[in-house]
């Protein structure tokens, strides 16, 4: 079979399955089976495919089907202005969180040398975006997810900023490590009534750990709060990622903790994602 025919029977499968975007699936999918990048397979429809890669192929074709996310099927996701490697060990990186590295960007213009803390790093797309952006920046990045560290280290080395940037294996409770200038954090926030309402793809293969925001979707917010306001510097700025309902209460735990609120960001949908905070 070529690879129009094998595009084709791929997407007809997911479609089948009601997978929203079939034919790109299928195309990524095919591209990382015979090891080339998308546009090998747009350019080259009469390639035939070798029988073992065929049945790779219908592996990943089935696995997608199922709902397994694309990132986790390529071990790759694409944020900011980098590729990151993925595994399920860690949630995906979405659009709507380069809202932190737009605002950390545009609130540290002028500064360098800052210190900056993320606090549950996962893959280490907010905090790795930002040093690669600004070569004079330093980064501690801290999780209770070991497989987490180990895949910031790896993406780290890739982008060739790991000499500016320190991990720790830790609850944000225990972590007393440090002043900083800035702090970022894209904490669980889902609550947990809801995680079973949550798209397939989300609700079955991301792991719980980094959706799950307790009863209120506040229970880790409330500790990243109370440890931000010990651990930033005087007038230094705390950019948090917040679910769309919870503006209200985390503007008032912000300000109970002594944050004037800056501003509140919207995603790509429209919704409250985003507050930009400074300690006072």
């Amino acid at each position: 079979m070529n690879i129009n025919s094998v595009i084709k029977e791929g997407s007809k499968i997911l479609r089948d399955k009601f997978i929203s975007s079939p034919i790109l699936d299928s195309e990524i999918l095919l591209a990382k089976t015979i090891d080339k990048d998308r546009n090998y397979i747009l350019l080259n429809s009469n390639f035939l495919i070798k029988e073992r890669d065929l049945k790779s192929f219908y592996y990943l074709i089935e696995q997608r089907s199922l709902g397994n996310p694309i990132a986790y099927l390529t071990n790759k996701k694409f944020f900011w202005n980098s590729e990151f490697f993925i595994t399920n060990d860690i949630l995906i990186p979405r659009p709507d969180t380069e809202l932190i590295v737009d605002n950390a960007l545009s609130l540290t213009k002028q500064k360098n040398k800052i210190n900056i803390l993320d606090i549950g790093v996962g893959s280490g797309c907010i905090l790795l975006s930002i040093l690669k952006e600004r070569e004079n920046f330093y980064g501690t990045g801290i999780d209770i997810s070991k497989k987490c560290l180990d895949i910031s280290k790896i993406n780290a080395v890739n982008l060739k900023v790991d000499s500016r940037l320190k991990l720790y294996k830790t609850d944000v409770d225990k972590f007393n490590l440090g002043k900083y200038d800035l702090i970022v954090s894209n904490p669980p926030y889902i609550k947990i009534n809801k995680l079973k309402y949550l798209d397939k793809d989300v609700a079955d293969f991301e792991p719980r750990l980094a959706l799950n925001g307790g009863l209120d979707g506040l229970s880790v917010i409330r500790k990243v709060i109370k440890k931000s306001s010990e651990l930033i510097k005087k007038n230094g700025k705390f950019i948090l990622e917040i679910g769309f309902d919870q503006k209200n209460k985390v503007i008032n735990l912000l300000k109970k903790e002594g944050f004037y609120i800056n501003s509140t960001q919207k995603d790509l949908a429209s919704n409250d994602r985003c507050i930009v905070s400074t300690k006072i």
